[in-house]
């Protein structure tokens, strides 16, 4: 549990309206992850996510492709050191 990192993952393209936030917050609870999803003004997906490195690479890969009825046009991610600020995994509004 030392080899713990956060990790802000923005995403864009269609996006919004096509479950995307409940489709991280599904693989985000399965892969044990913490942190949260929101919808962005600009129309990106925002994501702050803290775990295992690996874990976060697996989520980050499957947030590339996105759910079937999305299109995701591009996915970036920002490594950072954790906060230990989250106890679950969340969408915010």
């Amino acid at each position: 549990m030392d080899n713990i990192k956060r990790a802000e993952i923005i995403v864009s393209g269609l996006v919004q309206g096509v479950g995307f936030r409940y489709f991280i917050y599904r693989h985000a609870q399965s892969l044990g992850l913490k942190g949260y999803t929101k919808n962005l003004y600009s129309g990106e997906v925002y994501t702050v996510v803290e775990g295992e490195p690996h874990l976060i690479e697996e989520l980050f890969n499957k947030i590339r492709i996105g759910p079937i009825s999305a299109d995701v046009k591009d996915a970036t991610i920002k490594w950072s050191e954790p906060k230990n600020e989250f106890k679950t995994f969340e969408i915010r509004f």
